[in-house]
């Protein structure tokens, strides 16, 4: 048995905490060589205490030397550092071996690179490593010589249902068909269109099947989630676009299927509990306790499936349109959802105007090839501009 070392990025947010839990319950395993956090001090040097890692990262010099005071009264030697550099820091000089990308937004963007130049085994639950620069990352990962596992819930459950030869190219040799990415809908999969306009952030965030942060709340009630996890796939599997299918499942038991040409559908089942995912991305090959309670058929009512509405879920179709497009679209659409959610929370921008801003910012910005790191970044950064000025007109 291999002991992995491992370095979370966003180790105090919903993934990184259920990846300690994983960690916590198999010792001899795992190290945890590096924690990042944002603004959650006192979590994360509650993390630090546990599980001793050699570096800890925060966001600014405030957070970082009230990391360092905490931890020297507990007598840690662990490094504390702070800023953008200082994550890349803790993917490339902390000896890891296994990174869990887990870091919400485009921020996590650039570490998840390094990890990948780097050749570790990366964990990606930041979906916008490859919404924003799918190419990039893939040949990041392909000249890194690491390896890649899918965390959320939906690309694991492919990878799992995929033969265990897949390649990215050809895929069609396998008899791979089709991909069947399943949806729970959110929490107003049957609310009436006419009264979607008084929704409140603490109703977004009320998701009926998995516990999430705030920003990934919205993102599955506008299914803009769905719409970046199909670019996601999209990268990840290599299959044509037109292959990828989007199915709304409430009970968020099946985690998504993969159609076969023969007409075989192979589905991954289980609890809707992240750990699951976790567990297998860390231990993979071997399947190890997720301490996951297990899923019992007999206590299922019903599982039912239907297409998705794009007339409720417009933020769906625009992510279809900004795959099809390709190039920085995708980089586009993030940037400004991303912006028109953070307004949405802050209780200045309408609901439905999440898609109106979105699409709008898209319709400014011309796609161009996503050609270099540095490109994608300055789009991002002009998309935000342009969606934060959107914003500014509609709140007038």
């Amino acid at each position: 048995m291999t002991l992995r070392r491992v370095a979370i990025l966003g180790s105090t947010g919903s993934i990184g905490v259920n990846t300690l839990d994983v960690i916590r319950v198999h010792p001899e395993r795992f190290k945890v060589l590096a924690l990042t956090a944002g603004k959650q001090i006192d979590r994360l040097a509650e993390q630090c205490v546990e599980f001793k890692p050699v570096i800890a990262v925060v966001a600014d010099a405030d957070g970082a030397s009230r990391l360092s005071k905490i931890l020297q009264e507990k007598k840690l030697s662990t490094q504390v550092l702070y800023g953008p550099e200082a994550l890349i820091t803790a993917v490339t000089q902390s000896d890891c071996d296994t990174v869990m990308a887990a870091i919400v937004g485009a921020a996590g963007l650039v570490p998840a690179l390094a990890a990948a130049k780097a050749g570790k085994r990366v964990l990606l639950a930041n979906k916008e490593a490859l919404v924003m620069s799918g190419n990039l990352f893939m040949q990041a990962m392909q000249l890194g010589g690491g390896e890649l596992l899918p965390i959320d819930s939906e690309h694991n459950a492919i990878f799992q249902c995929l033969p265990q030869q897949f390649t990215k190219a050809p895929y069609d040799y396998l008899g791979v068909e089709e991909l069947w990415l399943t949806a729970s809908g959110g929490p107003f999969r049957n609310t009436p269109i006419s009264e979607l306009s008084s929704i409140t952030p603490d109703q977004a965030c009320a998701h009926p099947n998995w516990v999430m942060g705030r920003k990934i709340s919205v993102d599955s009630a506008t299914m803009m989630n769905k719409g970046l996890e199909v670019i996601e796939a999209f990268w990840l599997f290599g299959l044509p676009l037109e292959k990828i299918k989007v199915l709304i499942h409430p009970q968020s038991v099946v985690h998504s299927m993969v159609r076969y040409r023969d007409g075989s559908v192979i589905a991954q089942m289980g609890q809707p509990d992240m750990r699951t995912p976790i567990a297998y991305g860390l231990a993979w090959p071997e399947r190890i306790n997720a301490g996951v309670e297990p899923l019992n058929l007999a206590q299922l009512a019903a599982l039912s499936f239907s297409e998705p509405d794009l007339i409720r879920f417009p933020c769906l179709a625009l992510a279809f349109g900004a795959a099809k497009i390709g190039g920085t679209a995708p980089a586009v659409l993030n940037a400004a959802n991303e912006i028109a959610v953070a307004a949405f929370l802050d209780a200045g921008l309408p609901y439905l105007r999440i898609p109106e801003v979105v699409e709008k910012t898209l319709n400014q910005i011309a796609s161009v090839p996503a050609s270099s790191l540095e490109l994608i970044l300055a789009v991002d950064s002009q998309a935000r501009q342009v969606a934060s000025n959107i914003i500014r007109k509609i709140n007038r």
